[in-house]
């Protein structure tokens, strides 16, 4: 996401607290919104793709490998 674009999702939400935003403003907004947390979704999954998680037994794995057998050994507890 570019600087313009932060700067008019942080515009429209000065705008909004100060005195509301038009239909049209608000649907640029939940637009920018979208972006932005796709953006931020994007990253996180990103870097939790470099992340390892050391097991008990000493092994180190990747994080999302480690998630999803712990996910998958909770599921068959309940």
């Amino acid at each position: 996401m570019d600087r313009k674009m932060l700067a008019r999702i942080n515009e429209l939400a000065k705008k909004k607290r100060e005195q509301g935003l038009t239909p049209e403003e608000q649907n640029e907004q939940k637009e920018l919104y979208k972006i932005y947390l796709g953006e931020i979704r994007a990253q996180f999954d990103s870097t939790l793709d470099n992340v390892s998680v050391k097991e008990k037994d000493g092994k180190v794995v990747p994080f999302k490998q480690a998630y999803t057998k712990k996910g998958e050994d909770n599921g068959n507890n309940n």
